[in-house]
C-alpha cells in the first residue's frame, strides 16, 4: 500500500508553529537557561539583543536574570551556528561543539581560502592554548601573540581559524550594562566550564532534533541554513522513523517532531519587538513564514546586518530602533505598510514597556512612528 500523502501546511500554519516554539504567542514563566535551550540558542553578535530577545519572550524578565547565569557559567557566549556568536546553555555547548565543527570549518575555508595551506593550525592552537592557560585575553592580543611565531602567514586568517577550531568562551564583565564590552576577553572553554569541550567530529542528530523543536516543521535546507552544516539529508533520513512529515505550498518536504506544537492558524498573535539578528529571521532558508518576499529586501544589507523588526499578526511589518539625544531616548518605528489603528496602539504600548526595560536610566522616554 502506498504511503499517505503528507498533509499540506499553509504559510500561516507554519507561522503559528514558529511563534509557538519561539515563545512569541505568549510570554512564558521560565528561566533564561530554559528559554535559551528552548530556542536552540540565541544569536549574540551584539551584546544587547539577547536581553531584548528574552524580554520579549519571558514574563517578568530582568537584565540581572541573564547576567546571573552568564557569571554562573550556565550560559556561555560562544562561536556556534554558522560561525557566529550565540548564547547557549553550557550543557548544549558541550554537547553540540563537535557536531558544529563542520560548519566552523566551512567558515574558515571561506575566509582563509588558499592561505590555509601555509598554516600549521595544530601548532597555532598549542601556542594559543598556552597563552590562554595563563589568563583570558582579547582576540587582538591573541593575534599579536601569534605574530611572534607565525609572521610568515596571514596572521588575521590564522587567528580567525583558531577562533573556529579551538573551543573558546567570551568572558562576561560585571561592570558592563549588557554583560560584555565591545572587545571581550576569550577563555579556553575547558577551563571556563571546568569540563572537557571537544571539537572532534560528532553526530548532529541531537542538534537536528533540537532544531526541529525550536523551528519546525522545516526542510533539510532550512536546518542546513540555520546550522551552517552541509549535507544533513542522511541525518534526516536516519531520524525519519521518529519524525512526522508535511509539505509546504512549494511542495517541499518538511520534517517535525510528532508532539511539537502546531497551533490553529487563527490563533491570535500579539505584536512583538524583535532585536537585531533574532532567531525568527535566521532559522530557515525559506523565511516566507515570517516575512513576505516584498519586505525581505528591506531587512537585507551588504554587510549581513539584520535589523530589529516589528511583528504584527506574526509577520514582519517594519523595523525599529532607539535614538538617544541628551538623556532622552526615543523608540522609532518604521512600518513597511499600513497598520490598523488598533495594532498601532498595541505597538505604542509595547514600545513604552520595552523602553522601560532597556533604558531605565533615561531622563525622558518617547515613542513615535516614522512616516
Amino acid at each position: 500500500m502506498a504511503a499517505p500523502t503528507p498533509a499540506l501546511l499553509s504559510k500561516r500554519q507554519l507561522n503559528r508553529a514558529l511563534l509557538a516554539r519561539q515563545w512569541l504567542l505568549a510570554r512564558e514563566a521560565a528561566t533564561p537557561v530554559a528559554a535559551i535551550e528552548r530556542m536552540a540558542g540565541l544569536q549574540a553578535q551584539l551584546a544587547r539583543p539577547p536581553f531584548v530577545g528574552l524580554w520579549t519572550r519571558l514574563a517578568r524578565f530582568t537584565r540581572e536574570d541573564l547576567l546571573k547565569v552568564l557569571h554562573a557559567r550556565t550560559v556561555v557566549r560562544v562561536t556556534a551556528m554558522r560561525g557566529t556568536l550565540h548564547l547557549l546553555s553550557a550543557r548544549d555547548y558541550i554537547a553540540w561543539r563537535g557536531a558544529l565543527q563542520p560548519a566552523l570549518d566551512r567558515t574558515v575555508t571561506a575566509v582563509a581560502g588558499t592561505s590555509l595551506a601555509d598554516m600549521d593550525l595544530r601548532a597555532a592552537e598549542r601556542v594559543t592554548r598556552a597563552l590562554l592557560e595563563r589568563a583570558p585575553t582579547t582576540f587582538d592580543a591573541i593575534r599579536r601573540h601569534l605574530e611572534k611565531d607565525f609572521s610568515h602567514v596571514n596572521v588575521r586568517h590564522l587567528a580567525y581559524a583558531i577562533r573556529m577550531t579551538l573551543p573558546l568562551v567570551q568572558v562576561p564583565e560585571r561592570e558592563t550594562d549588557w554583560g560584555f564590552p565591545g572587545a571581550a576577553d576569550f577563555a579556553l572553554a575547558d577551563l571556563w566550564l571546568r569540563k572537557k569541550v571537544s571539537s572532534a567530529a560528532a553526530s548532529p542528530k541531537d542538534l537536528v532534533r533540537r532544531y526541529l523543536a525550536a523551528f519546525g516543521p522545516a526542510a533539510v535546507t532550512d536546518a542546513q541554513s540555520w546550522s551552517g552544516i552541509p549535507g544533513l539529508a542522511p541525518v534526516f533520513e536516519e531520524l525519519r522513523p521518529t519524525l512526522v512529515t508535511f509539505r509546504d505550498d512549494r511542495k517541499r518536504e518538511l520534517f517535525d517532531l510528532p508532539d511539537a506544537p502546531r497551533p490553529d492558524p487563527d490563533t491570535p498573535a500579539p505584536v512583538r519587538f524583535l532585536p537585531e539578528f533574532d532567531n525568527v529571521l535566521l532559522g530557515h532558508h525559506d523565511r516566507s513564514r515570517v516575512i513576505s518576499e516584498d519586505y525581505r529586501p528591506r531587512i537585507s544589507s551588504p554587510n549581513l546586518q539584520i535589523p530589529s523588526v516589528l511583528l504584527v499578526d506574526g509577520m514582519v511589518a517594519g523595523v525599529w530602533c532607539v535614538e538617544r539625544k541628551r538623556g532622552e531616548v526615543t523608540l522609532v518605528m518604521e512600518p513597511f505598510g499600513a497598520i490598523p489603528v488598533k495594532r498601532k496602539s498595541e505597538l505604542r504600548d509595547e514600545a513604552e514597556r520595552l523602553l522601560s526595560f532597556s533604558e531605565p536610566d533615561a531622563q525622558a522616554k518617547s515613542v513615535r512612528f516614522k512616516a
